[in-house]
């Protein structure tokens, strides 16, 4: 996998992750405090197209909706290809996540169907549980 698409799928699924984290409110706030940096990198990059947003909001709203966390992957997948400085913020952001709490803040994203992991190789077909 190259590592352009790796990191499109570490981020949609870190952004997945830190709103289940958040979704309790103040005492589920995401762990990774990245989160916040990353959503709004996001949100920054996609600008004015209400596509890409709608597929943020939605991801935020619905963290386990697998077609939305799938669907937020290829707008970043997109953007990343056209943007260099865009992929290097995001694969900072990604190694910051891996490092954040000495550790505890990797992110483990295990596709169900044609079963690939995060750290290794990851594809997203079928269904996605983010812990």
């Amino acid at each position: 996998m190259d590592p352009i698409t790796a990191t499109a799928i570490a981020a949609a699924a870190l952004v997945a992750k830190g709103a289940l984290e958040s979704a309790g409110g103040e005492a589920g706030r995401s762990s990774w405090a990245g989160f916040t940096r990353l959503t709004e990198r996001l949100r920054a990059r996609f600008g004015d197209d209400s596509e890409a947003t709608t597929a943020l909001d939605q991801v935020n709203r619905h963290p386990a909706d697998e077609t939305a966390v799938t669907t937020l992957q290829r707008f970043i997948h997109s953007y990343a290809l056209r943007d260099p400085r865009f992929e290097a913020d995001l694969g900072a952001l990604v190694a910051e996540a891996g490092a954040a709490g000495g550790g505890r803040g990797h992110v483990n994203a295990t596709v169900i169907k044609n079963a690939t992991t995060f750290n290794e190789q990851v594809t997203f077909q079928g269904g996605l549980n983010i812990n």
